[in-house]
């Protein structure tokens, strides 16, 4: 499963939490989708359920730089589409009848936001205006 890792903190409480609880989250998704004893419905089903509550996370992180007029919302939300771009081709493959990717997907999820949070997440939140 994908578990948080200190190296995931960017070192702004609120900020570092929210991305906390997400992976907490997730792992225990995953968990479930490898406990779901051979149900291919069942994982299918746990794994759009992260993609959307993925989604969700990054169409919110959007909104607030828009809103703030983040100059690098492009690229930071060109980051987020190449993870979902690959959370969806890792479903394909499972719904086409691929083995188990449980743990290709967390291990993919687990190296995206190590990368993620250190570099696009962190350039953000230092651009924030403190307070």
């Amino acid at each position: 499963t994908i578990e948080w890792r200190p190296e995931f903190a960017i070192g702004i409480a609120g900020i570092d939490h929210e991305h906390q609880e997400l992976i907490g989250w997730i792992g225990q998704t995953l968990a479930a989708s490898a406990g779901a004893g051979g149900d291919r419905e069942a994982v299918a089903d746990l794994l759009g359920e992260v993609f959307a509550k993925v989604s969700a996370h990054f169409a919110l992180e959007e909104r607030v730089m828009k809103d703030r007029r983040y100059d690098q919302l492009r690229e930071h939300k060109q980051d987020h589409e190449l993870l979902l771009d690959d959370i969806r081709d890792i479903m394909d493959d499972y719904e086409a009848g691929s083995d188990p990717v449980e743990e290709r997907f967390a291990s993919r999820l687990s190296d995206w936001f190590g990368a993620h949070f250190r570099t696009h997440d962190a350039r953000f939140h230092r651009s924030l205006p403190a307070g």
